[in-house]
């Protein structure tokens, strides 16, 4: 059994990943050491290897691993990085960051979700992570500005608070627009003013909680 998952996690990073251009040994040593498996629903644990988005409840899913890995490498994550993450789904991004970054702050809206995850997150060895039950779009307010804002579900518009939690230097991660064409993008803050903005992949993701496209009535 354990041979068995250590050969579909080599094949998901050697088939999956590095050919999606992910090359960053460190993101790449990351995937190979953080066990994926704890973190899929048990009912779907004969997947957790597979290059598919898998459910994790509350209509919410784990992205493929494919985006985790371009994700991580987007973001350039340093050993003293602060890194806010919005959206701790399964818990399985949140270690991944733990070990690429000094502090982990994560958001998330559902309290089932929250309580597992620590369980998992403790149990992968990771003691830099908190996790905050909260609404990010409209009920969470950060004190601090971080090095690094993660956005693990997707947005129709990235929200401007979101803007405020970065630090000057520091990065966004978000994806981007409407389904099924969404850009999954990296924003790079300047300074106080002045970001740039690259469009790395397109992919598709559920939104998060109030971050969805605007009804549209037909008459």
């Amino acid at each position: 059994m354990l041979i068995s998952a250590e050969l579909a996690r080599q094949n998901m990073i050697e088939n999956q990943v590095r050919p999606w251009e992910v090359l960053d040994p460190r993101v790449l040593d990351v995937l190979a050491t953080v066990r994926r498996e704890d973190f899929v629903p048990a009912r779907y644990r004969n997947f957790a290897f597979a290059d598919m988005a898998l459910p994790i409840g509350h209509g919410e899913t784990m992205m493929k691993p494919t985006v985790e890995g371009r994700m991580l490498q987007a973001l350039d994550l340093h050993a003293d990085d602060r890194v806010l993450e919005i959206g701790t789904g399964s818990g399985f991004i949140t270690a991944c960051l733990a070990r690429l970054a000094g502090e982990v702050t994560s958001i998330e809206l559902h309290a089932d979700f929250a309580e597992t995850a620590r369980v998992h997150i403790a149990a992968s060895g990771a003691n830099n992570v908190r996790i905050e039950v909260a609404d990010a779009v409209r009920g969470f307010n950060a004190t601090d500005r971080y090095d690094a804002v993660v956005v693990t579900g997707a947005v129709y518009s990235l929200p401007e608070r979101f803007r405020a939690w970065v630090a000057p230097q520091g990065r966004l991660f978000a994806i981007v627009g409407e389904s099924p064409a969404m850009q999954a993008m990296l924003y790079t803050r300047a300074d106080d003013t002045h970001w740039s903005e690259e469009s790395l992949f397109e992919t598709d993701l559920p939104y998060l909680a109030h971050a969805e496209p605007p009804r549209r009535f037909a008459l």
